[in-house]
């Protein structure tokens, strides 16, 4: 059976395709999956390897794409080639309910196909809903399939001290599209793919899925991929920031069980508050 290669965070930002909204449609309504344009593209791609008995990851993308640049059909046949390249698990925050939705339904519009989707083992793979090996949907995880309340993106990242939705908001998404400010939606796009994978790297030590290890050298890789890019992109230097300043009781990494292989974080990155 395939397992995949690689972690891919991903994130959309629409607008309300008008020419598939009904005339009589409630204007406080929320449009269904496919009458959603995808305006940006968010992702982080990480390379999985082992790490003991456990998962590590390794950052070597975080970026955004948007209709700025090309078309919404290069868009999404984009996102398709990735899934067939990098097989990849996927993890979204309410993706299966709606990120996905779309992409799929916009697919469907514009012709496209998408192979190695649907050659992963259909009752275990993207899209079975209670396996988390190929799709993740920390939304449905944290709820448990809808038993608890459903937490927003925000409420969550803000809880374990992330900087949650510091720079915009999904609803001023469609007046920024019409303004032209593609950059302030790409920006935003990757703030709530930052904090989602974030929330993934709890979960994954939560679950045991890493070990505390590996959860702290993902972190650290992060940490050390943001400060790179912080020159050319100031907007992920912030997320650095505002993640470090936070006094929630465990930010940025976990205590490391005695016997635990490998390093501790860097002092350069480690306070006493951020280790529990």
């Amino acid at each position: 059976m395939m397992t995949p290669t690689h972690l891919l965070v991903l994130d959309l930002e629409t607008r309300p395709d008008s020419a598939l909204l009904p005339a009589d449609r409630d204007p406080a309504a929320f449009p269904k999956p496919i009458q959603h344009e995808i305006v940006t593209l968010g992702f982080l791609l990480a390379r999985i390897e082992r790490d003991g008995q456990g998962e590590r990851y390794t950052v070597r993308k975080l970026g955004a794409a948007s209709i700025a640049d090309r078309s919404e059909r290069e868009l999404l046949a984009g996102f398709w080639q990735m899934i067939d390249k990098q097989k990849p698990r996927l993890v979204t925050w309410n993706g299966r309910g709606f990120d996905v939705a779309v992409l799929k339904q916009r697919s469907l519009i514009h012709g496209l196909t998408a192979p190695q989707w649907h050659r992963t083992d259909p009752r275990y793979g993207y899209d079975y809903r209670y396996q988390v090996n190929w799709h993740c949907d920390l939304m449905d995880v944290l709820s448990d399939n809808g038993a608890s309340p459903r937490l927003s993106l925000d409420e969550a990242a803000r809880a374990l001290g992330l900087p949650g939705k510091w720079n915009g908001h999904g609803a001023d998404v469609a007046e920024q599209a019409q303004a032209g400010d593609f950059a302030a939606i790409n920006r935003y796009c990757e703030g709530d793919v930052l904090n989602t994978f974030v929330l993934y790297l709890r979960w994954a030590c939560f679950s045991t899925r890493m070990t505390a290890h590996g959860h702290n050298a993902t972190v650290q890789n992060l940490l050390d991929y943001l400060e790179r890019e912080r020159g050319e992109r100031p907007h992920v230097g912030e997320f650095v920031d505002r993640w470090q300043a936070s006094d929630r009781p465990c930010p940025l990494f976990v205590n490391e069980p005695i016997g635990e292989p490998g390093p501790q974080p860097p002092e350069a990155h480690l306070r006493s508050e951020d280790v529990v």
